[in-house]
C-alpha cells in the first residue's frame, strides 16, 4: 500500500482533492524514564497536512460526525508510541483502576478527568508538556499519510488489531502503523482532548469547541467492530466516566 503525507487542494465543496505524495517514515523516539526500570516511549511527529473525516463512499462512517475537510498542523509533536500501560499508570499514581491486570496491557477504567490528573503528576514529575492528544492530531498520526479507511488499507481483520474480541492484549502485539505507532486501531479506546462538535470545513491546528458535554475518544476497543475502528471513527461519552475498554495515549509539545 501506498503510504502518503497528504497535501491536499480543495477544490469547491465537492472536496475534489489533489495530492502530492511524500514518504512516511518512523520519527525519532524518545525515552523517559519514569523509575524502576518503565519507560516511557514518545515519537516525533512532523508537521503536515490531510484530509480529515472520511469520504461519503466510506463502508460505515457516520455522515453527521465526520465531514471530510483539510487540516493543517503547523507544528511537530510527540505521540505516545503505546497506549498507556498499567505500568506506567502505577509508575506515576501508585495505584491501578484496571480490572484485568497486567504491567504491559493498557491501563483502563480511566475517565478523562482522571487521565488529567495522571498527566497534571506526570508533568510535575518530569520536564512536562504532557497532554491528551487533539483529534486532529490523533488521526493524524493513525492515518500516517494514508487516506484508506485504516492505516491498513480498507479492510481490518483480526491479525491487524484486537478488534471484535473479548478482552485488552499487552500493547505492541500487532505490527505497527508508518510512523510507528502501535495499536492506533482497537485494543482500548483513546480519550482525545476536545470536546465533542461538528467540524468546520477547513481548519489549522483544530483543538474542538471551548465547551460542550462530550469529550471525544478514539480508535475503537477490542469489543468494537471494524468499521468503529476507522481512522476517522468518532466516540464521545461525558469526561466523568470510566469504561473497560477506554484508556488513552500521551501526546507533547516540542
Amino acid at each position: 500500500m501506498k503510504r502518503i503525507l497528504g497535501i491536499a487542494v480543495v477544490l469547491g465543496l465537492v472536496g475534489a482533492l489533489s495530492v502530492i505524495a511524500q514518504e512516511v517514515k518512523p520519527g525519532k523516539v524518545e525515552v523517559i524514564d519514569l523509575g524502576e526500570g518503565v519507560k516511557l516511549e514518545m515519537v516525533l511527529i512532523p508537521a503536515g497536512k490531510f484530509m480529515m473525516g472520511s469520504p461519503e463512499s466510506e463502508k460505515g462512517r457516520s455522515k453527521f460526525f465526520e465531514t471530510q475537510h483539510e487540516v493543517t498542523l503547523t507544528k511537530p509533536f510527540y505521540m505516545g508510541k503505546y497506549e498507556v500501560t498499567q505500568g506506567q499508570w502505577e509508575a506515576v499514581m501508585e495505584e491501578n483502576p484496571s480490572k484485568v491486570k497486567g504491567a504491559k496491557l493498557p491501563v483502563t477504567h480511566v475517565s478523562w478527568e482522571v487521565c488529567q490528573e495522571f498527566i497534571k503528576k506526570l508533568n510535575s514529575s518530569t520536564k512536562g508538556g504532557y497532554r491528551l492528544p487533539y483529534e486532529g492530531e490523533w488521526e493524524y498520526t493513525c492515518r500516517a499519510g494514508t487516506t484508506t479507511a485504516y492505516s491498513y488499507g480498507d479492510n481490518l481483520t483480526k491479525s491487524d488489531a484486537n478488534i471484535d474480541g473479548d478482552s485488552i492484549k499487552a500493547v505492541g502485539s500487532y505490527k505497527p502503523n508508518a510512523f510507528g505507532l502501535y495499536d492506533m486501531h482497537g485494543n482500548v479506546d483513546e480519550w482525545c482532548e476536545d470536546w465533542h462538535g461538528d467540524y468546520p470545513f477547513a481548519v489549522t491546528d483544530p483543538k474542538g469547541p471551548a465547551t460542550g458535554k462530550y469529550r471525544v475518544l478514539r480508535g475503537g476497543s477490542f469489543s468494537s467492530y471494524a468499521s468503529l475502528a476507522r481512522s476517522s471513527n468518532r466516540n464521545l461519552s461525558p469526561p466523568t466516566l470510566r469504561y473497560g475498554n477506554s484508556g488513552f495515549r500521551l501526546a507533547r509539545t516540542q
